[in-house]
This record gives structure tokens, C-alpha cells and sequence, in this order.
């Protein structure tokens, strides 16, 4: 943000110039990949993890979400941690944290040990996400620069969720499952080292005074619904399994919500959703999750069940729609001039739900690569190039810059919740059409009917956009709503 009383450089580097900002923003841009690869990486790994570590079918399901539990749980916690006590600091001790975890899972000799190590991933990279944007938007003044900053970041972040099948599939591959933690180490020393050197401290000023009480009930809300959503793959929706931590996790939301009134100075200003550009672009990233996050589990399971692709194959397939998210955020600054945030958000959406029709009316037993995975892919991707770019733009300019650790854990969280709930509805959509076969054409049939729905979602998100979006491209803030 810009550098205002409210948030204030507690510390410079010393005895040089400040490093050029295209170091910064990749500094931040590099936290941030590592982050959202590992939600996806180790899951071409999973049946070399089984055979190794003896881990059973529920064993290997909470390799992937005792990480994503972890990070969704921890987020916002972690983004006003970021305001309140530096977002280098947490940017380092969240970047720390993940790596010595990535160390220890890749070391793990036991699947207990496996599990905790990516729990401890998870709330590493919880930390350490929000601080990844709010870094950047430290560095780069407010205006087309930071535009164009905010692209290269939600690029990267989409190109690590799309490399997770390919660098999984090749180092699994090529040397062995423990690589796809391991990998992480020294990436990670070298990010650490690039941090220390080159990005200056920030944060909010006032008392450095942590809301506890909110902060206990918001991670044990967030966290409690994760795990309701997750349970839902091998419970089903109507179970106490599923239906007793999805209660109890909306009702630790409103126990959150209730103290957050009167609480001085609360963890989460209720009044930052008064801003139409925070509320609606939140919103408006919660839908699109819901349906494009789905797009890379759905593509993969068909290229590998129905085609017959090997995970290595399958993650080559995916290289082009990789390449036209990353197109699509690039492109997205130059159109915002033009369209604005708004008309570039529902562009985008409805560009990523074509793709999405496409992909259901093509998407068969007999699919040719070209055409049943490589045309409707790019089309799907480069939507959500296009989307994510102005909405996270619109979810950050509109807060105070005192709260801009908070923002930006909010976007990562509504972003991850919305990812995670639509990726257990379409695979409840897929199992009913399915029902219960497993010939190529019956899983082929419910793959499609999870796209069609997935396309549904986004219609929805554009109605969020129309109806909840400022026409104006401005900056709101908290006070003036």
C-alpha cells in the first residue's frame, strides 16, 4: 500500500539503495507459488506414499486436508498477524515454518508423522499467503503499476495450482515421492534469503494488541467448516459425520461475528464489509472458486480414467491451459483500462463458463486430446486469468491500509472455502451420475455433468458481479461507506 500514518515502515535496509521493486514483487510472487503448488503437488504422489508408508484409504485422504484444514483455518489469523506485528516478520516465520515441514514430511519414516508435518505445511502457508500480497501492494504505489503487479501475482499463484499434477508427476517419476516435499527446501532457503535481503518491514501503527477471542473462534469456525466440507467425500452430505462440524463451525462464524461488535480493536472490522469493492469481489471470488478450482481435479481424473493418461502424461496435457491463465492474468491490466475492474471481472467469468459448456458437450469416452481437454482448457484458464486479476485489484484497494494484511488473508480464504466447497458438490454431482459404475463411459458422463454445473456456478458468480460490484471504478474506504 501506500506508505500512510497507518502503515508505517517500522524498518529500511541499511547502509544501501532499496532494491528495485520487480525484486520485491518477486520475492513475494515466489512465497506465494510455493503455497498454492503444494495443495495440488502430492497428489500423483499418493499411492507411492501408501505402498511406502502403509498409510490406509482415510490416511491418504488427510495427506491433502490436514494441509488444506490447516491453511484455510489459519488465514485470517495470519493476514492480521501480518498487520499487527510486521508482514516481513510473518512472512519469514510462515516461509520458515513451511519449509522445515516440507523437510520433516519428506523425511517422515511413519504416516502419522507424514500427516502432521503437512498440517504444520498448511499453517505455514498460512501465514504466509497473505503476507505474499500484502508485500506487494506495499511496494507498488496504488495505480496502474500495482494493476499490473497484482496480475503477475494471481499468474503465478494460478501457474503453481496448474504445475501441481507436472512437477508431482515428475519428480514421483523421476526420483520418488519424498521429492515432492523435499523439493520445497531449498527453494525455500533461497526465498528466505532473498526476503532478508531484499523486502523492507511494514505495519499497521497503534498498539500491536491481538483480538484473541476472535482469533480463536474465526480459526475454529473456518477450520471446523473445512473439515465438514472434506467429510463429505467419504460420509456424504446427510451424515453426523458431515452435518455436526458444518453446525458447529457456522455457529463459531456467528459467536465470531457477535464479539467482533463489540470487541476493541476487533480482529475484523465489520465495517470493511460496508465496502462494496471488498464485499463483492470476496463474494464474487467465493462462486468463481466454487466452480473453477474443480476444473484441474475433474480434467485430471478424466485424462487418467476415461483416456488411460499416466500422471505425467496427464500433467503434460495441462500445460496449455496453465500457459493461458497466466496469458489471461497478463492481459487483464491492459483491459481494465478500458473495460474497468468490473466489465473485466464479468468478461472474464463468462469467457472461463463457456469453456466450461464447451468441456460438457465435448467431454466423452472417446475424447480426442485437442479437442476434449487442450481447446475447452485454455478457454476455462484464460477466463480465470481474466477474473482474478481485477478481483483481487477490487478486494484489496477498497480496505484502509492498516487492514491490508486482513484483506488479503480474506481473499485467500474465500478464495480457498469457495475451492473446496464446489469441488465436494460437483464430485457429489459426479458420484450420482456416475452411480456407482466405473466404466469409462458412466465416469466420463458424471465428469460431465460436474463441468455443466461448474459452469452453472459461474452464471452465479456474474450475477454477484451486476448486481454487488460498484460501476465505478474507485477506491472505497471503511469510513466513508
Amino acid at each position: 500500500m501506500l506508505q500512510t500514518p497507518a502503515d508505517t515502515p517500522t524498518s529500511r535496509i541499511s547502509g544501501r539503495s532499496a532494491p528495485p521493486t520487480w525484486l520485491v514483487v518477486a520475492v513475494a510472487c515466489a512465497g506465494q507459488f510455493l503455497v498454492v503448488l503444494d495443495v495440488s503437488v502430492v497428489n500423483v504422489a499418493l499411492p507411492s506414499m501408501r505402498t511406502d508408508l502403509g498409510l490406509s484409504a482415510t490416511g491418504l485422504q488427510w495427506v491433502v486436508n490436514a494441509y488444506s484444514i490447516a491453511f484455510a483455518g489459519f488465514m485470517l489469523l495470519g493476514g492480521r498477524a501480518g498487520d499487527l506485528f510486521g508482514r516481513k516478520r510473518m512472512f519469514l516465520v510462515g516461509l520458515g515454518l513451511f519449509t522445515l515441514a516440507s523437510l520433516a514430511g519428506g523425511l517422515a519414516q511413519e504416516g502419522w508423522q507424514l500427516l502432521l508435518a503437512r498440517a504444520v505445511q498448511g499453517l505455514g502457508a498460512a501465514v504466509l499467503a497473505p503476507s505474499t500480497l500484502t508485500i506487494l501492494t506495499s511496494a507498488v504505489p496504488e495505480g496502474a503499476a500495482r494493476v499490473r503487479a497484482i496480475a503477475t501475482w494471481s499468474a503465478v499463484g494460478a501457474g503453481g495450482g496448474a504445475a501441481g499434477g507436472l512437477v508431482g508427476g515428475l519428480l514421483t517419476d523421476g526420483l520418488n515421492w519424498r521429492w515432492v516435499l523435499l523439493v520445497n527446501v531449498p527453494v525455500g532457503v533461497l526465498v528466505l534469503g532473498a526476503a532478508l535481503r531484499w523486502i523492507a518491514e511494514s505495519r499497521a501503527s497503534g498498539a500491536r494488541r491481538l483480538d484473541l477471542p476472535g482469533a480463536v473462534l474465526v480459526t475454529g469456525g473456518i477450520a471446523t467448516l473445512a473439515y465438514g466440507i472434506v467429510q463429505t467425500e467419504s460420509s456424504g452430505w446427510t451424515a453426523a459425520a458431515t452435518l455436526v462440524p458444518l453446525a458447529a463451525g457456522l455457529a463459531l462464524i456467528g459467536a465470531f461475528l457477535a464479539v467482533e461488535a463489540r470487541a476493541k480493536p476487533p480482529l475484523m472490522p465489520l465495517g470493511l464489509f460496508r465496502v462494496r469493492s471488498v464485499s463483492a469481489a470476496n463474494a464474487t471470488m467465493f462462486v468463481c472458486g466454487m466452480g473453477m478450482f474443480a476444473m484441474w481435479f475433474f480434467m485430471t481424473l478424466y485424462a487418467q480414467n476415461v483416456l488411460g493418461y499416466s500422471p505425467l502424461e496427464a500433467g503434460l496435457a495441462l500445460i496449455p491451459s496453465s500457459v493461458s491463465v497466466v496469458v489471461g492474468s497478463k492481459v487483464a491490466p491492459r483491459l481494465m483500462r478500458v473495460m474497468g475492474a468490473r466489465g473485466v471481472t464479468v468478461l472474464g467469468v463468462l469467457v472461463g463458463a463457456a469453456g466450461f459448456v464447451w468441456q460438457w458437450r465435448v467431454l466423452d469416452a472417446g475424447g480426442a486430446y485437442v479437442t476434449s481437454i487442450m481447446l475447452p482448457g485454455i478457454l476455462m484458464m484464460l477466463g480465470a486469468g481474466l477474473a482474478n486479476t481485477p478481483l483481487a485489484s477490487l478486494a484489496t484497494s477498497g480496505a484502509d491500509p492498516g487492514d491490508a494484511g486482513l484483506v488479503a488473508g480474506l481473499v485467500n480464504t474465500s478464495r480457498t472455502m469457495g475451492g473446496s466447497l464446489g469441488l465436494a458438490v460437483l464430485s457429489t454431482i459426479a458420484a450420482s451420475r456416475t452411480g456407482g459404475h466405473e466404466s469409462t463411459r458412466a465416469l466420463a458422463e458424471g465428469y460431465a455433468q460436474a463441468f455443466l454445473w461448474g459452469a452453472v456456478f459461474l452464471t452465479g458468480a456474474v450475477a454477484v458481479v451486476l448486481v454487488g460490484m460498484p460501476r465505478a471504478d474507485r477506491a472505497e474506504s471503511p469510513s466513508g461507506a
